[in-house]
């Protein structure tokens, strides 16, 4: 009976139309550096302060960097590192394993990485140590290599949540595992709402779920698109659409973080993936969460 009332709930949530909210544009700065193997950045984590950051990048690297501000809006990133990424005996990560898409760090420093490939989350000490696998769940194998697990985020209480790009089906909902220290289950979902793909998500300092979305048209560019969710023991719910960009405002961001700046506001940060490819950038875009009526 009780499992029958969430469902029945779960769908009268998701049927609920969207509500309107904004993100206030602050800037826009793109990294470069000498280092080969920099680009590829698919996930992003900025640490309290504002200014360190950690990404991930297709490549098996964790990148580091300082960003320096004025006037609030992002002037330079300085100190740019590369660390590569190891697997539970301490090597390097071979290729067809290392793609790294997302990134979570909990309140003790303990880094949580998702890869596609070899669908999994793996955890890290740091930067420089094995990494440590957590167990798998059964949908994981069969998930296309392309496009698997893209998005991951860690709640208050510590639980992880990681989802694929693509449902299957422009009418599937995503779904959405958590992992509650020991297993992953998989009794949420997020709707799916025109062709847009998740590739980033992140729990803001609000306690809101933040899902970046991207869209591609061959030729013209990607389109971006931020929803932002509460989170309930029934599913997610209170769905509002934040920022949705005209195709071409900014390249393939594929990273979010979201996280409060020392005059209290929520700041919406975003990293874009290169591909490694010379005609897009490695750049990092900022946005700020307007109040709501």
């Amino acid at each position: 009976m009780i499992a029958a009332l969430r469902v029945f709930f779960a769908v009268v949530l998701c049927a609920l139309p969207v509500q309107s909210a904004e993100l206030q544009f602050l800037s826009r700065f793109t990294m470069s550096s000498n280092n080969p193997d920099f680009g590829g950045l698919s996930s992003l984590h900025i640490f309290a302060g504002g200014k360190d950051f950690l990404a991930t990048s297709d490549r098996g690297q964790f990148v580091r960097g300082v960003i320096e501000r004025k006037d609030r809006k992002i002037q330079a990133v300085r100190n740019i590192s590369l660390t590569p990424i190891r697997n539970h005996k301490g090597l390097s990560l071979q290729p067809r394993n290392a793609d790294a898409e997302g990134l979570a760090i909990d309140p003790d420093g303990r880094i949580y990485v998702s890869f596609e490939g070899f669908h999994r989350v793996a955890t890290y000490r740091s930067t420089h140590s094995p990494s440590l696998l957590l167990p798998r769940h059964k949908d994981f194998q069969g998930m296309q290599n392309n496009s698997s697990l893209e998005a991951l985020a860690i709640d208050q209480r510590g639980r992880l949540y990681t989802l694929p790009e693509r449902s299957g089906n422009l009418n599937r909902p995503f779904p959405v595992y958590r992992f509650n220290g020991r297993k992953w289950d998989q009794r949420l979902s997020i709707p799916r709402r025109g062709k847009y793909l998740a590739v980033g998500a992140d729990f803001g300092p609000d306690g809101r779920f933040y899902l970046l979305e991207r869209h591609y048209q061959k030729l013209i560019g990607f389109s971006t698109r931020i929803r932002r969710f509460r989170l309930t023991e029934i599913g997610f719910d209170q769905e509002e659409t934040l920022l949705k960009t005209p195709v071409g405002r900014h390249d393939n961001l594929e990273g979010i973080s979201v996280w409060q700046d020392d005059q209290g506001d929520i700041r919406v940060t975003l990293i874009a993936d290169d591909n490694f490819n010379f005609f897009q950038s490695n750049e990092l875009v900022e946005y700020v969460v307007k109040p709501t009526p």
